[in-house]
């Protein structure tokens, strides 16, 4: 028995491409799951995920609708993959929750899944936080499962070993390349003193999966929330003197093309905190 169920019917698919986000530890800002929403709304449910078997509702509760003192009903976690298009290129649109459950035996099921539905390629979206200002254009990191696979002047990187804890999307991107599918990752950097939604970096991802397409994309309602979130960050750094002179070091190192290395990250977030809690500050921006 698998962790997914196919549809009955499925639309017809040409070599389909899979654009895979998933909320939880490589989701900073709800960048990616943001831009997978837009990718697959009005999208035809193709396979869904056995629920009780991968999430923990205890980690994941169901959120509870109560109208005027009666429980009416229950919104569960899920995963889902749902058919899209980008431009004329068919698109699998793989979304939800984090599973908290079975990693080895879900990663085999959706690499036979997508050697199954004949997938042409696999594109896992993501974001991290970074010592990056939000004054600057979202940087965006990539991965690959061989070289030449990244396009649109997305570099892979950083260079060297770097060692992480997994997310489950990286579990599923080398369980396909495994299974013989090109994979590859656009991760965008966001400012680690941002608390909430990012919708900037939604929209540097969907840039950067436009680039990869080579088609034009709908960003829907993101470009009016970036501005009004631009807005509110700008005000926010204007009102305390230690957060903006850490926006314009940041910037410094931006503008010199010196964007901060893994131990130069970790030692400006340190500081940071250690000087907004001087300050009695929080660190974070709203």
């Amino acid at each position: 028995m698998t962790l997914y169920k196919l549809r009955r019917q499925l639309p017809v698919l040409k070599e389909p491409a899979v654009v895979v986000a998933l909320d939880g530890w490589v989701d900073a800002g709800s960048a990616a799951t943001n831009a997978a929403s837009i990718l697959a709304h009005g999208g035809r449910v193709v396979a869904t995920f056995d629920a009780d078997s991968i999430f923990d509702y205890r980690a994941r509760r169901p959120t509870l609708e109560i109208v005027h003192g009666r429980p009416r009903s229950l919104e569960w976690p899920e995963l889902t993959i749902r058919a899209s298009k980008v431009g004329e290129h068919d698109l699998l649109v793989f979304t939800g929750a984090e599973p908290d459950y079975r990693w080895h035996e879900l990663s085999a099921d959706v690499a036979g899944l997508a050697v199954q539905l004949d997938v042409s390629q696999w594109i896992s979206l993501g974001a991290i936080p970074a010592a990056v200002p939000h004054t600057r254009p979202v940087p965006i990191l990539g991965t690959e499962s061989r070289s030449g696979l990244l396009q649109g002047g997305v570099a892979p990187g950083p260079d060297g070993v770097l060692r992480v804890p997994s997310a489950a999307i990286s579990i599923f991107d080398i369980a396909v390349a495994k299974a013989g599918i090109p994979s590859v990752g656009y991760f965008a950097q966001i400012p680690h003193y941002v608390s909430g939604e990012y919708p900037q970096a939604s929209i540097d991802l969907l840039h950067a999966l436009g680039r990869h397409f080579d088609a034009e994309l709908d960003y829907g309602r993101l470009p009016e929330e970036a501005r009004l979130m631009r807005v509110r960050l700008d005000a926010a750094t204007a009102r305390e003197e230690t957060t903006k002179t850490y926006v314009e070091r940041l910037e410094t190192l931006v503008d010199e093309a010196r964007l901060p290395s893994g131990d130069d990250l970790i030692s400006e977030i340190e500081r940071f905190l250690r000087e907004g809690g001087q300050q009695g500050g929080s660190g974070r921006l709203n």
